[in-house]
């Protein structure tokens, strides 16, 4: 079972420049987006439904802005928009799946850029979310947690990293959320597989970065730790265009669900 995830920093704009035919190119199992930045009734039948998949859209209060999507090829046991917070629900920023054999968190991360309040709210995102999570692999399920998480883990994640030890997305208060999630099993499926440096998912559109590989890796897949013998493979898909992230993806052994 093949599993991706890609932030696609909005899909009216990425079906233009053909997620569509990439996705039909690709044919994951499931396919989560984030950053869809729009409504249902905002979108056409080409990128709702005539596709091949069963497709699930939470997308926040505010048009335009934040919202996540599944793309499911079988249609899921159970299907949950948002957390049960409000202060995230309103953004459109999760949505949960349940499978055969695991749950998946399609996530869309708060960016902590722009102020002290939004590195806050991120924070306590990254709080709120743990016990969460926790709770159901405390009571025997997998759990698979993907999406745009807005945080470089270690230095081997981004290519400046001195240059940006207190930029949003690199500051040691962020990093240490993603060592607390370590600290209770949860595993960074890409680094199990891969301990190689200049693997990045995101790129800015200024000053050339991408051209340059100048790039931080801020999309993951995480997984409880005793899901992880029935991982197959975890990787970067940085050959692919069409927003200033790039899909990343997890295989799983069919076997084992």
């Amino acid at each position: 079972m093949r599993l991706i995830s890609w932030n696609v920093n909005g899909i009216r704009a990425a079906v233009k420049t053909g997620f569509l035919d990439w996705l039909e190119h690709e044919q994951p199992d499931i396919c989560c987006i984030q950053e869809t930045k729009a409504h249902t009734d905002q979108l056409g039948p080409e990128i709702l439904e005539d596709h091949g998949y069963k497709a699930y859209w939470h997308s926040g209060e505010r048009r335009g802005y934040s919202g996540v999507a599944t793309f499911c090829r079988q249609e899921p046991l159970f299907v949950q928009e948002g957390l049960g917070i409000e202060k995230y629900d309103q953004e459109g920023r999760v949505l949960i799946t349940e499978h055969e054999g695991f749950l998946l968190y399609n996530i869309y991360f708060p960016n902590g850029q722009k102020d002290s309040d939004w590195l806050q709210y991120k924070l306590d995102f990254y709080d709120d979310l743990l016990p969460i999570i926790n709770e159901q692999m405390e009571s025997g399920n997998n759990v698979v947690v993907t999406g745009d998480w807005n945080t470089a883990h270690h230095p081997i994640d981004l290519a400046r990293p001195r240059e940006n030890i207190k930029t949003s997305g690199f500051m040691p208060i962020e990093r240490e959320k993603l060592d607390v999630y370590q600290s209770h099993g949860w595993l960074d499926t890409f680094r199990h597989f891969h301990d190689e440096g200049d693997r990045y998912s995101w790129w800015t559109y200024r000053f050339g970065a991408r051209a340059r590989n100048v790039g931080w890796r801020i999309d993951y897949f995480w997984v409880n730790e005793g899901f992880v013998d029935q991982l197959e493979d975890a990787d970067i898909h940085d050959d692919v265009m069409g927003s200033d992230h790039c899909p990343v993806s997890l295989t799983l052994i069919d076997d084992s669900l």
